[in-house]
């Protein structure tokens, strides 16, 4: 017994040194491992920001292709432009030109849609803010121009600056369409019926109904069905607008091929319009009747008795229409005028959002939530008074094709007989009042 002691005690301790050796080279093979790791992360860092900052030089060519006003600091880094030019440098007017809104507008913009854009840090990379989001993404819709453009100019990548557009236009929609994308209330109808009145000359009306045709790439299935009128292919998107220039109603993502009269007999706004849902109750009265408010529509549309469009033009001796008295070409001419309306309110849309006169090349998934997140802005911008510049219509009127006009296609939809009659009452308002 007393030589097994020593014995066991050899062992044991022979056993101890044995697993300490064991657990010190498996922490030397971790540590080992960890450091490889770090110095790998560690060149891809400082690979990606050489590449950043090459492509920022590139970005100087790129800038001026797109007609982007030159500034000294157009060639300052990435991170530097944003945070320290763009946020504490930038004028007014600086705003205005690249985002298309002042600066309590665009703070205005980045709260309400904070609750979906925010993002959380993780360990391996800090997330944007959401103001930034929101910059890159506005930047997209306003110029149009290419991801890798603003990639560079923004210090991320492409895919980041495809999922902010993404993202703040869905943002917009779920979030903003209630507040300023919705029915007009019972006040606003009234309002809108005396803008119409005082500003264009026509009574008793409280929204023109409109179409918007936005280019489109060509789509991979049914490419003829987006051909419209004139030849091009787009998206047509169906618009109400209010006697402020202001959007009610939005119907987007329809083949520019479909027929507006379809488009607008299918749509919420013919339900509600024609259940009496855009008057008080009870009708006002009008010449002595109690009539409800009524629209302004196209040559394309059904004339109901809420619905007025122009009598059809005599147009040469083999046509079947007969010739127009003195009244009802008044009545063709100040429904004209009050047309422009909606004419106005679409040249300010593409213009100060040129993703919508220029050719779009997002996918057909996208499109119609950018034309509605678009239409919202507008909204936005007209409400809280953000001033607009020619300029930008020029330049839209320079990049875009002329929109297909739908005045001159005859309805295909069956006329409301009582609505001539209304549009009778019209008539005689307009010689009365002459």
């Amino acid at each position: 017994m007393e030589e097994e002691e020593p014995m066991r005690s050899f062992v044991f301790l022979m056993t101890y040194m044995l697993l300490k050796r064991r657990r010190d080279l498996n922490n030397a093979n971790t540590q080992r491992r960890n450091e490889i790791q770090r110095r790998i992360r560690h060149r891809q860092y400082f690979f990606q920001r050489q590449r950043r900052m090459l492509m920022m030089m590139i970005a100087g060519g790129i800038h001026s292709n797109v007609r982007i006003r030159t500034r000294p600091w157009t060639t300052t880094q990435s991170t530097d432009w944003w945070e320290r030019v763009v946020m504490t440098e930038f004028q007014p007017s600086d705003w205005l030109d690249k985002f298309r809104m002042s600066r309590e507008t665009f703070f205005y913009l980045c709260d309400k849609l904070r609750p979906r854009l925010a993002r959380q840090d993780t360990s391996f990379r800090l997330a944007l803010p959401v103001e930034k989001r929101v910059a890159v993404a506005l930047w997209r819709l306003a110029s149009n121009i290419e991801y890798r453009t603003i990639s560079t100019l923004f210090g991320v990548g492409k895919s980041t600056v495809c999922r902010c557009v993404r993202d703040m236009c869905h943002a917009i929609v779920a979030l903003l369409s209630s507040i300023y994308l919705r029915p007009p209330s019972e006040q606003e109808l009234e309002d809108s019926a005396q803008l119409f009145l005082s500003s264009w000359g026509f009574p008793h009306c409280v929204a023109t109904i409109a179409t918007l045709h936005t280019a489109i790439i060509t789509p991979s299935n049914n490419a003829s069905d987006y051909a419209n009128p004139a030849g091009w292919l787009s998206v047509l998107s169906q618009v109400a607008v209010s006697g402020r220039g202001q959007f009610w109603d939005v119907c987007a993502s329809f083949p520019g091929g479909t027929d507006p009269a379809d488009i607008f007999q299918n749509s919420s706004l013919w339900a509600t319009a024609a259940e009496g849902g855009l008057s008080p109750a009870p009708p006002p009265i009008f010449m002595g009747k109690p009539l409800r408010y009524v629209l302004l529509g196209e040559a394309c549309h059904p004339l109901q008795s809420w619905l007025m469009k122009a009598y059809p033009e005599e147009k040469g001796r083999r046509t079947s229409h007969t010739a127009l008295t003195e009244p009802q070409r008044l009545f063709n001419r100040r429904l004209t005028r009050a047309l422009r309306v909606s004419e106005e309110a679409l040249l300010r849309l593409r213009a100060r959002w040129q993703c919508l006169s220029k050719r779009n090349d997002c996918g057909l998934d996208v499109v119609p939530t950018m034309i509605l997140a678009c239409c919202i802005l507008h909204n936005i911008c007209e409400s809280h008074g953000d001033a607009f510049k020619a300029e930008w219509q020029v330049e839209s009127a320079e990049a875009e094709s002329p929109q297909p006009s739908h005045k001159q296609l005859p309805s295909t939809s069956i006329d409301q007989i009582y609505a001539e009659e209304v549009r009778h009452l019209f008539c005689d308002y307009f010689e009365q009042n002459n």
